[in-house]
């Protein structure tokens, strides 16, 4: 796509506010009665979709990456999460309950947040979709592939279908990129045997996008780890901690609510059995589009190390996706894509190779028996990709 026809294409300010005005109240679901042809038309030029029946994904694809240029801990960003129903389980949620909790985000009643800050938020949420067209597209498109590149957070297909080579494909995600690293990259169609394939990010997890389960990598105390170490665990409950303006932590979620569930199954302080999972709300990171955290405890404490059995992790799969199982249709849309770290490999000290394989081993046996779920691999480096066979 040349910058000529993404900047000709591009609708303008007031042709998007009105059209935000409009979907404020009927929210999310109306997207796909309703057609929005200024929004739509921001989607195709921002690379979310191509315009067809993919208009409504693609809509709503672009508002959560407008939230995110809004600052998901910013208070702007969470008033138009909760605005526009942008939250896990607020996607079709009453208007006046979306402007009752966006309300809440500034400590104000719902008919002052509609007069004064409301018409702020939805100016600010049109600004930042034209910020995202003012780019250059994350992916840009080879002649006739228009429509065939996937956007942000998209999962490979589980299995094999018409067309598919079995070959990964390299993209570069320059949304997600920090300053002074090489943006995080997605490799597409990563065999685990010859009907089913995963899609690896090579990204820090907690920057992964629509991707509606993360799975943690826990002791058998669902102790965290500090949230200033370098771990899946403890980037997580970074990412999903809520702040307050000043930037404190005022409520540690997922450590609330793990701790929460040791309470309730008479388990503090006590181990639990290896390869068990536990489930937590995904804090702030639902702004991200993730739905649940999945907490696998895989590493039992052994003097100042860890010891992990490659047993636990195939077990620890199994758990995730028996408990994505039974939670996929709490959920509009259902659930459909769970993300698993390296298990163990971290301060676990299991080699990444040894993980990998117990991983696929374990995923291949799931995916025979449900191929419906979209499963996605994340490493830190591409030299870890590349020793567990991903590249």
């Amino acid at each position: 796509m040349s910058q000529e026809p993404f900047a000709s294409n591009s609708p303008t300010y007031d042709q998007l506010l009105e059209e935000l005005k409009g979907i404020r109240r009927p929210g999310l679901p109306d997207l796909r009665r309703t057609d929005r042809p200024a929004l739509r038309a921001a989607a195709v030029a921002g690379g979310f979709c191509d315009g067809s029946d993919d208009a409504p994904a693609g809509i709503e694809a672009l508002l959560r990456e407008a939230v995110r240029r809004l600052g998901e801990r910013d208070l702007l960003g969470q008033a138009a999460a909760h605005t526009f129903g942008l939250l896990p389980d607020r996607r079709g949620a009453p208007a006046h309950d979306r402007r009752k909790m966006a309300a809440a985000v500034y400590g104000v009643t719902p008919e002052r947040f509609r007069k004064q800050q409301e018409p702020q938020v939805v100016q600010q949420l049109a600004e930042a979709v034209l910020t995202i067209l003012r780019e250059p597209p994350p992916f840009p498109g080879k002649p006739g592939s228009a429509g065939q590149t996937p956007g942000p957070g998209a999962g490979a297909q589980t299995s094999g279908g018409p067309g598919a080579t079995g070959q990964s494909t390299i993209a570069r995600n320059g949304r997600t990129g920090r300053t002074g690293q090489e943006p995080p990259l997605r490799v597409d169609s990563v065999p685990v045997d010859a009907r089913s394939t995963f899609t690896l990010h090579i990204s820090p997890i907690e920057l992964l996008r629509d991707i509606e389960v993360l799975v943690s990598s826990e002791n058998v105390y669902l102790e965290m780890s500090k949230t200033f170490r370098p771990t899946v665990s403890g980037a997580l409950r970074l990412a999903a901690a809520v702040r307050d303006p000043a930037g404190e932590i005022v409520d540690d979620v997922l450590a609330r609510e793990l701790a929460g569930w040791l309470r309730a199954h008479g388990r503090p302080g006590l181990p639990i059995r290896p390869g068990t999972v536990v489930p937590t709300a995904p804090g702030t990171l639902a702004a991200r589009g993730v739905r649940r955290i999945y907490h696998a405890a895989v590493a039992t404490p052994r003097d100042d190390t860890y010891e992990v059995r490659p047993e636990s992790i195939a077990r620890a799969v199994s758990a995730c996706f028996a408990l994505a199982r039974a939670e996929r249709d709490r959920y509009q849309p259902a659930l459909s894509s769970i993300c698993f770290p390296l298990l163990g490999a971290g301060r676990g000290g299991l080699a990444p190779a040894v993980s990998a394989t117990w991983l696929r081993w374990a995923i291949r046996d799931e995916l025979a028996r449900d191929s419906r779920w979209r499963v996605h691999l994340v490493v830190r480096s591409r030299e870890i990709a590349e020793a567990v066979g991903a590249l």
